[in-house]
């Protein structure tokens, strides 16, 4: 079966670049260029990651019907960790790649941070469930604590930091993580 082919398509649905989906999935984009070319073939837990990272299903992919899933459970997370930046991201929702929204659980450990985000068209909203957050939105910064919520247009660079740690909720649209 050429499933290369079949993955390129939900990667360009999905308006991803091979590199996204190479960052999302934890694989080189040389792997997953090569994948696409049917000049290599995944492990069964590779194909699993990088088909949870197009927002489709075993059932789905392979043409199976399955029922709708409501409820999710830590199980059904998809995390990735950066040292680097000091920080922890959740998709909590499996597939929101293809929703009109996309949160995340992220946790910034002590100085931790996100990457800068350009401007792009779309809204974020935030709820600090722990901690304190600092939210960058060009040059003005905001202070968010627990239980305090955020929202902003994407329209200007922005990102995400704190001093001390922080657990939240963050919702992006269109889904740009």
């Amino acid at each position: 079966m050429e499933i290369g082919s079949k993955i390129r398509r939900l990667r360009i649905l999905k308006n991803l670049t091979q590199e996204e989906l190479a960052d999302r999935a934890e694989l080189s984009k040389g792997f997953i260029s090569q994948l696409e070319r049917d000049l290599t073939s995944p492990s069964i837990e590779t194909l699993m990651d990088i088909l949870q990272c197009l927002g489709t299903t075993p059932a789905s992919f392979f043409g199976e019907k399955n029922e709708e899933q409501i409820v999710f459970g830590k199980n059904d997370y998809f995390e990735k960790r950066d040292p680097d930046l000091k920080n922890r991201i959740q998709w909590i929702i499996p597939n929101a790649q293809k929703n009109m929204m996309e949160p995340i659980l992220l946790t910034l450990e002590a100085g931790g941070s996100t990457y800068p985000d350009n401007p792009h068209d779309g809204e974020e909203f935030g709820y600090v469930l722990s901690g304190t957050a600092e939210i960058h939105i060009g040059n003005d910064l905001w202070h968010a604590k627990k239980g305090d919520s955020f929202y902003f247009t994407s329209d200007r660079t922005h990102c995400i930091s704190t001093k001390n740690g922080c657990t939240l909720i963050w919702v992006s649209t269109p889904p740009s993580f």
